[in-house]
């Protein structure tokens, strides 16, 4: 399959979604309260924020500004939209970036906030480049893909292996934040409601759809059968992977 097939294949499903990965507000909620209270003056970079469930989210439980940044432009505009019509966008800036190449001065931000794409630039890698853009004090939100249990089922280790997953242990998890010059403050496993009720009821239905519009497009198809087997491997294994959200502190 050819990647542009895959990527057009890929985001005619997910730009549908409410959420471009697993995740709730009251998670989102949680973890602002392991930090110290946001006023204005505060300033969060929500990194990967896609359409910009969880972006929202933060702006209605702070008073924070906040830059959100997507390489992926329609969910850039798709989140100054939302902010317009919801009398945030003069605290929500919303722009095209790429995670990996970030051109912020040095200690610009209160927060770094990253739910469900640190995967993009790696675990380890992403806490050590971003740490940079943390004000002194500052903390580093993120979420990311974890083994829950030590026994890994073949079939669901093979998945991961196949998709080139960065997946390894709560424990694992802290040690990177700990050797990465951060102080980790709190953790907690993001709950089954993040899963299914915000992300993988919709891409189910989402899914229906599209096989039906690309019902002669093997290729389109073999895109879709990869979210519909992810979506089963959680429903067999519910408590053998799932998000640990971190919240830490620049050390």
């Amino acid at each position: 399959m050819s990647a542009s097939k895959f990527w057009s294949s890929f985001y005619e499903i997910y730009e549908a979604l409410p959420r471009q990965g697993p995740g709730d507000r009251q998670s989102t909620e949680r973890a602002l309260r392991l930090l110290p209270p946001l006023a204005r003056g505060h300033r969060i970079l929500d990194i990967g924020c896609g359409a910009g469930a969880q972006t929202i989210d933060l702006a209605r439980a702070t008073e924070a500004s906040i830059v959100a940044i997507d390489n992926h432009q329609p969910f850039v505009s798709r989140l100054q939209t939302r902010a317009a019509e919801l009398g945030l966008a003069d605290r929500i800036t919303a722009q095209a970036g790429d995670m990996n190449d970030l051109h912020f001065p040095d200690g610009s931000f209160d927060v770094i906030w990253c739910e469900g794409a640190i995967f993009i630039i790696g675990f380890a890698k992403g806490l050590t480049a971003w740490r940079r853009l943390i004000a002194p004090g500052g903390h580093l939100v993120v979420s990311e893909l974890c083994w829950l249990r030590a026994d890994r089922p073949a079939d669901l280790e093979a998945f991961f292996k196949a998709e080139g997953a960065d997946i390894a242990g709560m424990a694992d998890r802290r040690k990177d934040i700990v050797d990465r010059g951060y102080r980790l403050v709190g953790d907690f496993v993001l709950p089954a409601v993040g899963w299914w009720d915000n992300y993988y009821v919709p891409l189910a239905a989402t899914l229906e759809r599209f096989r039906v519009t690309h019902a002669g497009d093997q290729e389109a198809l073999d895109v879709a059968a990869r979210s519909e087997h992810e979506i089963d491997l959680y429903r067999t294994y519910p408590e053998h992977f799932g998000y640990g959200f971190f919240v830490m502190q620049r050390a």
